[in-house]
Order: structure tokens, then C-alpha cells, then sequence
């Protein structure tokens, strides 16, 4: 019975704390003049990972290998086909050259060496495959470097000190309204998940389908929601950057982390689901140049919804 409740006030808080979130990300932009971009890589994209990043932690800790890192690669897969689905719908977005050339492509390499890490019986010849602990620290030493260059590009662009000077927003409400999309986000986040569990438990699901479906998607929802009221609000910068920072920093930090706390099993089976992201990146990047040139058309949008569709009927199938 308390699913049913926590699922419906979770959305609303999910949608209530994106909106007021991004509102809060763009105007802490504009006063400390530093691009929409870079706030999406790095501010936007880490808050609305923390759900997937308790998930895992309380998951590698408990030796739940299924949900940790099916959780990680069913929200990117859904990062990509549903949330760039649905703002693509609500919005075409358009998308900077540095975004398509270097964030896009470091998005599609973090997915190939997540796949090359866990399939070491291809490599040595070993019977069972596993994330190891060098594995999550080679992972964590990818997410320094892309550290290293999202504070590289946080610098002033061209019309941002005119922004600045007309933004009317202090400091201490922006920090106000951070705290509450903030929490907003991470309890609408975890209500809607434990919710979808016990019904999911009840309906006598896997844990691999757990992960992959319930458990990633409620922990996308908040950059479901995010990037929906960016695209609404006409802000396609963090729309864009919130999700392939977000991609970013779930296969390199919280895999990361996640294997170092514990090494992770590998089942060959879960490299459907690494090829279906590495492809859906692939297709990311090539919407780049068809149609209108670095521009994600509607029904570009409407291809990835239905991609997505095709995947989670795919995964229940097989």
C-alpha cells in the first residue's frame, strides 16, 4: 500500500525540485559568469547523481552486484534514449561544437572501457569476469581528468558578463533554492525507487531486472526532470550537458567507487546492455551531423524514445 503513495509524492517532488534547481544552476551562472555548460558537466550533472551513487555504494557494500551495476548501466542507456528523448520532444536542443567533438565522445570511450574492464575472460583467458579494484581506481583516475578539463572550460564566454550585471537573484537565495531542488530531488529520487521495489519485489522480479529498469530509472528521474524543465525553460546547455555529464560521472566515479569498495561480478549477459548504451552513444553522436548540424531534432527525439522502448521489451524477453 505505501508504494502507491510514495511513488506519486515522490514525482512531485522530483518535478518541483528540477525546476527549481535549474532555475537555481542558471542564475549561479550568470553571477559567478561561468557558462550553462559547465554548470551542467559539473554542478547539475553531480547533484543529480547522487541517487545512482547511494544506490551503488549501499549496493557494493551489501554484495549486490546486479543492482550495482545494472543500476549504473540502465541509467545511462535511459540518461540517453528516454531523458534526451523526452527534452529532444518537448525541445529541439542545441548542442556546442565542444559538446559534440570532446563531451560526447569522452561519454561513448567511458562506456567502451567500462566493457574492456569487465570482460577480462576475453583478455587473460580466466573463467569468471569482474570489475577489480584497479579497475575502480583506473576508473576514478578518468573521472580526475574530466574534473581536470570541465574546470578548464569554466571560464568567461562572450555575453556572460552582460548577463551577469542583470542578474538580480543574491547569493543566499540562490543557495536557498539549491538546498531545496537539492533535497527535493534526492527524496523524491529514493521514495519513488523504494516504492517501485516493494511492487517490484512483490511481482517477484530479479535483481538484474531490478537494476536495469526500476532501480535506473527512478534513480534518472531527476535528470529525467532537470533536463525536461531545461528544455522548457529553453536552456538546451544544461539539458545536454546535465546528461552526458551525468553518463560521465556514473561509469567513472560511481563504478568507480563502487568497485573499490567491493569488486564487482561480471555476467557475460550484461553485455547486451553495454552494447545497447556504447550503440545508443554511437547514435548520439552521429544525430550531430543529420538533419540540422549539431541539432537534436524532435523526431531524432522520437527515435530514441522508441529505441528505448525496444530495449526494455528486449530486456524483459530475453
Amino acid at each position: 500500500m505505501w508504494a502507491y503513495v510514495l511513488i506519486p509524492v515522490g514525482f512531485v517532488l522530483l518535478i518541483k525540485g528540477a525546476d527549481v534547481f535549474v532555475e537555481a544552476a542558471s542564475s549561479l551562472a550568470r553571477k559567478l559568469r561561468v557558462s550553462d555548460l559547465a554548470v551542467g558537466l559539473t554542478v547539475v550533472a553531480f547533484g543529480t547523481s547522487l541517487p545512482e551513487l547511494a544506490v551503488n555504494v549501499t549496493a557494493s557494500i551489501q554484495g549486490n552486484s546486479g543492482i550495482t551495476i545494472g543500476n549504473v548501466i540502465g541509467s545511462n542507456i535511459a540518461n540517453i534514449l528516454l531523458i534526451l528523448g523526452v527534452s529532444g520532444v518537448i525541445c529541439p536542443l542545441a548542442v556546442t561544437r565542444g559538446t559534440v567533438w570532446r563531451e560526447i565522445p569522452l561519454s561513448l570511450l567511458a562506456a567502451i572501457v567500462v566493457g574492456i574492464a569487465a570482460n577480462d575472460h576475453l583478455i587473460d583467458g580466466t573463467a569468471n569476469s569482474a570489475m577489480s579494484r584497479i579497475d575502480g581506481l583506473i576508473l576514478l583516475c578518468f573521472f580526475a581528468i574530466f574534473l581536470y578539463y570541465s574546470a578548464s572550460i569554466a571560464r568567461n564566454f562572450e555575453g556572460v558578463e552582460s548577463a551577469a550585471s542583470r542578474a538580480v537573484v543574491n547569493l543566499s537565495r540562490i543557495a536557498v533554492m539549491m538546498v531545496i531542488g537539492f533535497v527535493s530531488l534526492i527524496l523524491g529520487s529514493q521514495w519513488v525507487v523504494d516504492g517501485a521495489v516493494k511492487m517490484a519485489t512483490t511481482l517477484g522480479v530479479s535483481e538484474a531486472v531490478i537494476g536495469l529498469t526500476i532501480v535506473a530509472v527512478g534513480t534518472s528521474l531527476p535528470e529525467l526532470a532537470t533536463s525536461a524543465a531545461a528544455a522548457y525553460r529553453k536552456n538546451p546547455d544544461i539539458a545536454i550537458g546535465n546528461v552526458v555529464g551525468s553518463n560521465i560521472f556514473n561509469l567513472f566515479f560511481i563504478l568507480g567507487v563502487s568497485a573499490v569498495i567491493r569488486p564487482i561480478p561480471f555476467e557475460t549477459r550484461a553485455n547486451l546492455d553495454i552494447g545497447a548504451l556504447v550503440v545508443s552513444s554511437v547514435l548520439l553522436f552521429l544525430w550531430m551531423f543529420t538533419g540540422k548540424r549539431h541539432v537534436l531534432e524532435r523526431w531524432q527525439a522520437g527515435v530514441f524514445l522508441g529505441g528505448y522502448a525496444a530495449y526494455l521489451l528486449l530486456l524483459l524477453l530475453s
